[in-house]
């Protein structure tokens, strides 16, 4: 046992958790305010009359003129709308294969630094648009700037923590995701009574904050032990090395990172690498897990929170309070994980959480159905209803806060070997950004068509990725980031991928003349 509790396996590297890399971990992870920003202030935005009328008056004219007594499902349904929010994922998604090469030549603080000044201007262009072409094209710069800090920041953290410490930094980033959704939704709650229906500008606006915080932060930071070694900075690295780990002698944990530099070396084209063989059990994951993220329906709830309680029957404003109080319970809950991820691992996280979103989906699924049924026509809402869709929301979220959230950024980031690292860490990037789009795109639609069955669909995933968590994730808990291979070749059910094919055929002749 180390660090608190914690099992560890392998090799068992000297070092401390240093107010250095604290620090240090604590400004690269504020990368996640950029992307939990966007998330919060897109749906509040697009929930806003203000908005609506300006760049999108038929969506404005439908939603006004429905009644509490009409269809409440389909009063957003919009294409041209949800593409106001999915356009900037699949921007995210370009950007990440982009970024792969420029993390592994020049270093992940520079992707961070791109990533903030791409976002910074995509923000500056939606707080000035004029027509609905100009807020399509800042989404855009901001998808491209999410795109570089999505790729590089999970990496960055996971280098330069101590392993003992890994899960509980790495989560910094999905912290920094939550606040930034907090403060999103706080700011759409008081912009949008703002006289005058200007108030839109400023919460769009507001993206530049957290695009200069991750651009000037990003000067203050060094490279990471690993990103030097590649790059043949190896006096440095070392130096670095001790100065975050705080103690002298950094020899074991050095060398064998230089030896999986060289390693990463001898690899000419890491995505074609990705796809071998031996890579297979991590690349599973690298799909896996973040296309399960999406699944779980909870950036449905994140985008087009507002519109979904606005649906049900809550006012403009009470719509976006209650995106508040969702928000609050999502930072507070990711605290909960960051204290215990080390502790009780990963595996355990995830599928508590899973148990607790599936309760809560068949809790939301049957009260919908009760109230609205298949025509959408609930009548004035009781009390009682609206608050138990905000609890059993608050709980929903609680569960994946403290599991998919942080774990869906943590896992992909520290189970591939530094040759493959940056091209693995694009397609995690990359699957998260064409699920998000995806469904950023058709939720309106899945709602006007699916009714309370859209929540069935989303209960339905996460019993199938608590499953699959369940047989295939081997628990990663307290073992260094280059000694990641041992949980593999242990797992029942990946060893077999480790085994050389010389070494597999020797066996199946020991064992046809064993017979």
């Amino acid at each position: 046992m180390a660090g608190g509790g914690i099992t560890t396996r392998g090799k068992d590297y000297p070092g401390n958790l240093t107010f250095n890399v604290f620090m240090t971990c604590i400004v690269a992870a504020s990368g996640g305010l950029i992307f939990g920003y966007d998330l919060g202030i897109s749906g509040g935005v697009t929930s806003m009359d203000s908005f609506l009328k300006e760049f999108f008056p038929s969506v404005y004219k439908k939603e006004s003129s429905v009644k509490p007594s009409d269809d409440q499902y389909c009063k957003f349904d919009s294409q041209i709308l949800t593409l106001f929010t999915s356009s900037l994922y699949l921007a995210a998604l370009a950007s990440s294969v982009v970024s792969s090469s420029i993390t592994r030549k020049c270093g992940r603080r520079v992707t961070m630094m791109f990533g903030g000044l791409l976002f910074g201007a995509g923000a500056l262009l939606n707080a000035f648009s004029k027509a609905v072409w100009m807020l399509i094209i800042g989404r855009m710069l901001l998808g491209f700037g999410i795109g570089c800090a999505n790729q590089s920041v999970p990496i960055y953290v996971s280098e330069m923590a101590p392993f003992r410490y890994r899960g509980a930094l790495n989560m910094m980033f999905q912290l920094s995701i939550t606040i930034g959704i907090l403060a999103a939704n706080l700011l759409n709650y008081y912009f949008s009574q703002i006289k005058g229906g200007w108030g839109w500008r400023l919460s769009l606006g507001g993206a530049f904050v957290p695009a200069a915080i991750i651009f000037l932060g990003s000067f203050l930071l060094s490279d990471t032990p690993n990103s030097l070694i590649e790059r043949d900075r190896l006096d440095e690295a070392k130096v670095l090395l001790k100065k975050v780990r705080g103690v002298p002698n950094v020899d074991e944990e050095f060398n064998d990172l230089v030896a999986a530099s060289e390693a990463s070396k001898q690899v000419k084209h890491p995505w074609a690498t990705l796809f071998s063989r031996k890579y297979r059990p991590q690349l599973t994951f690298a799909f896996a897990i973040p296309g399960f993220q999406q699944l779980t329906g909870m950036n449905v709830f994140v985008f087009y929170c507002p519109v979904l309680f606005k649906s049900m029957g809550f006012g403009n404003n009470a719509a976006l309070l209650s995106s508040v109080i969702t928000s609050i319970v999502n930072a507070v809950a990711t605290l909960v994980s960051i204290m215990t991820v080390d502790k009780i691992g990963r595996r355990k996280l995830f599928i508590e959480g899973g148990i607790q979103m599936f309760t809560c989906q068949v809790i939301i699924t049957a009260a919908i159905a009760w109230k609205f049924g298949v025509s959408g026509n609930p009548g004035v809402l009781p009390k009682w209803f609206a608050t138990l869709m905000v609890v059993a929301m608050c709980v929903y979220i609680a569960g994946f806060a403290w599991s998919w959230g942080p774990l869906g950024w943590l896992i992909p980031s520290e189970i591939f070997p530094l040759e493959v690292r940056s091209a693995a860490q694009s397609i995690n990037v990359s699957v998260n950004m064409i699920f998000t789009a995806a469904i950023a795109q058709v939720f309106t639609a899945m709602l006007c068509h699916l009714k309370f069955g859209l929540f069935i669909f989303f209960a339905f995933w996460v019993l199938v990725m608590t499953w699959f968590i369940n047989k295939y994730l081997p628990e990663t808990k307290g073992v260094p980031i280059e000694e990641m291979t041992i949980v593999w070749k242990e797992h029942k059910h990946w060893s077999k991928y480790f085994v050389e094919k010389h070494d597999s055929e020797v066996a199946m002749k020991a064992t046809s003349l064993s017979h």
